[in-house]
């Protein structure tokens, strides 16, 4: 005989459960049927479970496998093209940065073209003035 409280337990179970199928008589029943049951088997009515006593654990371990190996590839997937994501925007950083620096020495460049301009300007000027022109 298995553990006083795990027979008093499955007994309450079945008695719930047989009164929630068939009323007070399916209680009884279910009552009498939870005891019997944990009377039988010493582990509290429940069978102890093995690839050898029950078949679907061994297929149930291999959807379990073939779904950690699933979920791991999924994740090594989503590494890559977190990986591949990274190096695009450094790319585009890196281009946008080309860009900028371009764009800065275009503008060094004008600033200096248009002060070349404005001493040309005054040089011409006192030239025109030197000879009389003005």
């Amino acid at each position: 005989m298995g553990n006083i409280f795990s027979t008093i337990a499955s007994g309450l179970e079945g008695g719930a459960l047989g009164f929630l199928s068939g009323g007070p008589a399916g209680a009884a029943v279910g009552a009498v049927n939870g005891v019997a049951t944990a009377a039988a088997n010493p582990a509290g009515g429940v069978n102890n479970i093995s690839t050898s006593t029950d078949p679907t654990v061994a297929a149930q371990q291999l959807l379990d496998q073939q779904y950690e190996n699933t979920n791991f590839q999924l994740q090594a997937e989503e590494l890559r093209h977190q990986t591949e994501m990274q190096i695009q925007s450094q790319q585009f950083n890196d281009v946008q940065d080309e860009k900028s620096e371009q764009m800065r020495e275009m503008n060094t460049l004008r600033s200096v073209a248009m002060k070349q301009r404005e001493a040309d300007d005054k040089i011409v000027k006192e030239f025109i003035k030197t000879t009389g022109g003005e």
